[in-house]
């Protein structure tokens, strides 16, 4: 998108994301606030989204080159227990609307102790109470209406109905039943553990809802205080003194320098803490071999880095198991249940049910629980290779790394195989078998012709397997790898969980608010970096610790409540 960008800039906004758009389209409320949006991929509109990105399957937007930073790569489990030394693609969004454009469109916001502990944590303002008022303010519910539920937001929020969910998901949400778990109807209302169909942010119409869509609707983007400059590459923040002046961007091959009365940084958990470090905000230790002149010295920069680690558990389904619909979400129930460890915090564990695990006839046929620490301990960091912004930072989350994390992910595995394993799940279930998201399964699952042509063969062999079926899928599928030794073994199910374990894209907490005094805090409880002026940050890095939810929707919260401080503060 060519725009021209204006000469008097109140407020920089650097990354469209879910953060930039919502406080883009809050702050150009204000007629006499001139507002800039600085995105480093394409515009997103809701005429011209590509069917990828349009459709509530959300299984193939992420896949798609052209919607993400392809060179981004991350390790996952800690150096101690990592077989290769080789990272892995982390999948992180580049286009107008972030990760509401790629993700998986689940509108999970956590317990209210989560924002409590934020406010614990030094996080000034914080606790449930304000986080609630805001999650009610970014919502439209279609199927609540009630002190937890919103009626007027951007963000249209509902459930499949029973009658769409799958066989699979319906079968196992009825041997949860039958094994004590209360089925209950909704995740975000009074915080407990149960079985709860997924919700999930899908307009009227059926179509995926970013926030560019949602927020940067045609009547915000005629405003003539707003401006948004997309396929646009941040280089660096810009300073006076002690003071962020603005950035130097870069476009159509040229460089410039942008001047704003204050700027604020919305490029997500990874890419945040990234332009940070560049700029000279960051530990002085790493910054000063790399030739990057320090401005402010904050250690925390780039640590605390969190995910919510995960594995899985499938199974193979018989055509009768299988989803009717599919164009339909494959994310259809979850069990948000407490795990043994000593002192868990409640529904500190997640289950993701779910009726296809890929676009592909393999997908099809193959049904999961997704298995993943809703409250994880581990924290890893992540440096920079060089000052070029073409440079991807190195990423480690080393999870895993705190043993709790490991011997809740061992226990929700074996929940999930003897969920999959039940005898009310034998009508409904073929063989059932570990499963990770790979670099090779990553490979097989890119779309065309002739990977697709390998899986419809695949897919055909196993429909007619017969008692061959569960060999096949034992050397073809998990390589050898066999659900009964792992079960057998807790070291063997420590190995295997260790170097299969990936994230769920909820990178956070790089640059993370806290008290004044804490010398690793980066930001205060209103996003205002300390050491320097005219600079904040707004986005799942300042997360002080992980939410018990996907993050998009607390994103979302963030940034609304910073809206308000931004123009209450003004007002005054």
């Amino acid at each position: 998108m060519t725009a021209s960008i204006p000469s008097k800039i109140d407020c920089l906004i650097l990354g469209g994301g879910s953060a930039g758009c919502a406080l883009a389209a809050r702050l150009s409320e204000d007629a006499d606030v001139n507002i800039v949006l600085i995105e480093a991929g394409r515009d997103l509109r809701k005429a011209t989204m590509p069917d990828n990105v349009r459709s509530r399957y959300p299984g193939r937007a992420y896949l798609d080159p052209g919607n993400i930073w392809t060179a981004l790569q991350a390790f996952y489990s800690g150096a101690e227990r990592r077989k290769s030394n080789t990272p892995r693609t982390y999948e992180q969004a580049r286009l107008l609307g972030g990760g509401s454009a790629i993700n998986a469109m689940v509108a999970n916001r956590g317990a209210p102790e989560d924002y409590d502990e934020w406010g614990a944590l030094g996080a000034e303002g914080w606790s449930g109470d304000v986080a609630l008022k805001y999650f009610r303010k970014i919502e439209r519910d279609v199927d609540f209406d009630d002190e937890y539920h919103g009626q007027q937001g951007p963000i249209i929020v509902r459930r499949l109905p029973d009658a769409k969910v799958s066989p699979f998901v319906a079968a196992v949400k009825d041997t949860l039943k039958m094994q004590g778990q209360p089925v209950l109807p909704d995740q975000n209302g009074r915080w407990q553990d149960g079985v709860f169909p997924a919700a999930i942010a899908v307009s009227d119409d059926g179509e995926r809802i970013p926030a560019s869509i949602a927020y940067l609707t045609d009547e915000v983007r005629r405003r003539s205080n707003l401006t948004i400059v997309t396929d646009t590459l941040v280089r660096k923040l810009c300073f006076a003194d002690k003071r962020v002046t603005g950035a130097e961007i870069e476009r159509g091959g040229k460089t410039e320098a942008l001047c704003a009365g204050e700027t604020i940084v919305t490029m997500g958990g990874i890419h945040s803490a990234a332009l940070l470090l560049r700029s000279g905000i960051g530990p002085q230790e790493e910054l000063k071999p790399l030739g990057i002149e320090v401005q402010c010295h904050r250690p925390g920069v780039g640590k605390n880095l969190m995910e919510h680690p995960l594995v899985a558990v499938s199974s193979y389904l018989p055509a009768a198991a299988r989803m009717r619909d599919m164009s339909e979400h494959h994310d259809q129930a979850l069990l948000r249940w407490t795990s043994g460890i000593p002192d868990a915090p409640a529904g500190d564990m997640h289950f993701a049910i779910i009726g296809r695990t890929a676009w592909h006839e393999i997908g099809q046929r193959i049904g999961s629980i997704l298995i993943w620490v809703n409250k994880s301990y581990s924290r890893g960091e992540l440096t920079l290779r060089s000052p070029d912004p073409i440079d991807e930072p190195l990423v480690d989350f080393k999870l895993l790394s705190d043993k709790r994390d490991l011997e809740r992910l061992k226990e929700g595995f074996r929940h999930a195989a003897g969920i999959l394993s039940h005898r009310n799940m034998h009508k409904t279930c073929g063989p059932v078998f570990p499963t990770s998201y790979s670099e090779r399964v990553k490979k097989v699952s890119a779309p065309g012709a002739w990977n697709a042509i390998q899986l419809r063969v695949l897919s055909t062999i196993l429909d007619y397997a017969g008692p061959l079926r569960s060999l096949i899928i034992h050397l073809l599928i998990t390589l050898g790898i066999s659900l009964d030794r792992l079960l057998a073994s807790d070291e063997a199910l420590s190995d295997f969980i260790s170097n299969a374990v990936t994230g769920v894209w909820h990178a956070s907490g790089t640059c993370r608010m806290g008290a004044a005094n804490d010398p690793m805090a980066v930001t205060d409880g209103a996003g205002r970096v300390y050491g320097v002026s005219g600079l904040r940050v707004c986005d799942s890095s300042i997360m002080p610790s992980i939410p018990r939810a996907n993050t998009n929707m607390p994103t979302l919260m963030l940034a609304e409540r910073m809206a308000d401080l931004i123009r209450a503060e003004r007002s005054n």
